[in-house]
């Protein structure tokens, strides 16, 4: 295969739709993503990338991949995950596995979110092949974003890979992103004891028991809401969500058990050690009896929120090619986890967020070559 035969960029999507690659934390659900990994490994090695596959601990199915052009200390590395979130079928138009183009999109899942930002990198990358660069150029493909974050965490461990730079083409309408909150999930296990509800002495009430603790978790909310505050953000303040909760079997019994299920979105400058050290010392307080007890457990590895300074070289390029200043977003990325190994990072890419983990997703056909333009004059910029 050489380069005259690799695929279009609308060939190249279609094939990345084509290859499911759904991570979801329910077994049923959850695929691998190596067919998509495959793909991208037989493009970027057609055009002279040195390709590494990391396959993910414990999940053979599922790998990172990371693709070199040149060498250096340095460099820039463009960064997108290959999974999707999972997809109700009945309500999409479309096969969500067979790229549409219509109404002047491209309609498929994962096509905003964020398979799409893969062929408009290549796109980039072909004009640079044949150039000297000075500093390497990075494609890396990760695994697990929508779910655990395993493929970036991965990475992290394994201190690769190292550049300076690192672009992160997450959907966001064009416009470079600074700044995004953070995210930590945790479960609220209690428990009392059953009994006959005629008497309460026959048990404690672990429903009882979370009413107070929910209170105690309202009230410090509360808290942290004054005591943080960033403008930068829409919401400028940290949020914390009271998402499900479920305990006891029937209305004559002591509730036994329940738990609570919640989020918090913490800001940039919130340590997450720090905030759950202080819930769970609350909790403590609140939480007390002989026949209770409790558990704070944790229901994804957390993400940190995560801020590129305002004066970073990175920021202020992106603002001049995209011509928007630099941005706040309330979702998560991979963006603290590329923090971690050394490189000044931003999030841009061509899709909207409005877009993502919807039925019908496209990505705009008028959003792709301003992006291949971008993306080339970073690269220009951070590789020649």
């Amino acid at each position: 295969m050489n380069a005259r035969t690799l695929p279009s960029l609308q060939q190249q999507l279609q094939q990345l739709v084509a290859s499911p690659s759904v991570s979801a934390t329910n077994p049923k659900l959850d695929m691998g993503n190596r067919g998509v990994i495959d793909l991208l490994a037989a493009w970027l090695e057609t055009l002279g990338f040195n390709i590494e596959i990391m396959p993910i601990e414990g999940q053979p199915h599922k790998a990172n991949l990371i693709a070199t052009l040149g060498q250096g200390d340095g460099g820039l590395v463009l960064a997108g995950h290959t999974d999707t979130v999972p997809y109700d079928d009945n309500r999409w138009q479309s096969d969500p596995f067979k790229l549409s183009e219509r109404d002047n999109r491209f309609y498929g899942l994962g096509s905003t979110d964020m398979k799409g930002f893969f062929p408009i990198a290549i796109e980039a990358a072909k004009s640079f092949v044949d150039k000297p660069l000075q500093q390497p150029l990075i494609i890396l493909a990760t695994a697990d974003e929508e779910t655990s974050m395993s493929g970036a965490r991965a990475l992290v461990k394994a201190g690769r890979p190292k550049a300076r730079y690192a672009i992160i083409g997450e959907p966001t309408g064009l416009k470079p992103i600074r700044m995004h909150k953070g995210m930590m999930m945790h479960a609220l296990r209690i428990t009392g004891q059953a009994g006959h509800s005629s008497n309460p002495a026959y048990g404690a009430s672990a429903l009882e028991a979370m009413h107070g603790a929910m209170g105690e978790i309202l009230k410090l909310r509360s808290e942290w809401q004054e005591r943080y505050r960033n403008p930068g953000f829409a919401v400028q303040v940290p949020t914390l969500n009271l998402g499900c909760i479920h305990g006891g079997d029937n209305p004559n019994r002591i509730c036994g058990h329940t738990e609570l299920q919640f989020d918090l979105r913490p800001l940039p400058g919130m340590p997450m050690e720090a905030l759950r050290g202080e819930l769970h010392q609350r909790l403590q307080n609140c939480i007390h009896g002989e026949r209770i007890s409790f558990e704070l457990a944790p229901l994804i590895g957390d993400v940190e929120a995560y801020e590129e300074p305002a004066q970073s070289e990175l920021v202020k390029v992106a603002e001049k090619l995209t011509g928007h200043s630099a941005e706040s977003v309330a979702f998560a990325t991979e963006a603290p986890f590329l923090q971690k190994l050394g490189m000044q990072t931003i999030v841009l890419g061509p899709g909207d967020i409005d877009q993502a983990h919807q039925p019908d997703e496209y990505l705009g056909l008028e959003r792709i070559d301003p992006m291949v333009e971008i993306l080339r004059g970073v690269i220009g910029r951070f590789c020649l």
